[in-house]
């Protein structure tokens, strides 16, 4: 495309009003300094990840779905141990009977249901720690470390889903 005297004009035209510009730009104030240049926004893959600040609704209905179900294990798990303490046919804890067996004997059963009764106390607290959770989900603050603030591991979670501090920070109060 041949070059018109109409468009070279412009391009003249053009030039003359970058030189102007530039010519102001020189003419600054000897005290005053340039603004600072902002800096470009990284690509949004070159960012660091951004922790999640809490479980999805979802994954929390996962959690309270996990726990329920051991709620429900150690449910039966106590109604096991009360029908092992209890007598049967006089819905009274079993106590040893002296005209049937001898101290040895007397000495086991004793010992048998001082187990159970350990067992049940056991599982009496794992059902309020997990209860403790249950609550938790409700008031919006599960699966949030009790001393650091992070975020609990999801696979912490699953496997002890009553636990109220991550991983690190139960290693270093283990220590």
């Amino acid at each position: 495309m041949p070059k018109t005297k109409k468009t070279s004009a412009m391009a003249e035209k053009t030039l003359n009003i970058l030189k102007a510009k530039a010519r102001t730009r020189k003419v600054v104030s000897p005290g005053v300094k340039p603004p600072p240049r902002t800096k470009m926004a990284k690509p949004e893959a070159a960012k660091a990840p951004i922790r999640k600040s809490s479980y999805s609704k979802q994954e929390l209905e996962y959690f309270k779905k996990i726990i329920l179900e051991k709620k429900k294990e150690i449910l039966e798990e106590l109604e096991t141990l009360r029908d092992t303490m209890m007598d049967s046919t006089t819905g009274e804890y079993a106590s040893e009977n002296s005209t049937y067996s001898t101290h040895m004997e007397q000495g086991t059963d004793a010992m048998e249901r001082e187990k159970t009764f350990l067992f049940a106390s056991r599982e009496g607290k794992f059902l309020n720690h997990l209860q403790d959770a249950l609550s938790r989900i409700e008031r919006g603050e599960y699966g949030r470390c009790s001393v650091c603030g992070k975020l609990i591991e999801k696979e912490r979670l699953e496997a002890v889903p009553h636990a109220q501090q991550c991983l690190a920070c139960k290693l270093r109060a283990a220590k």
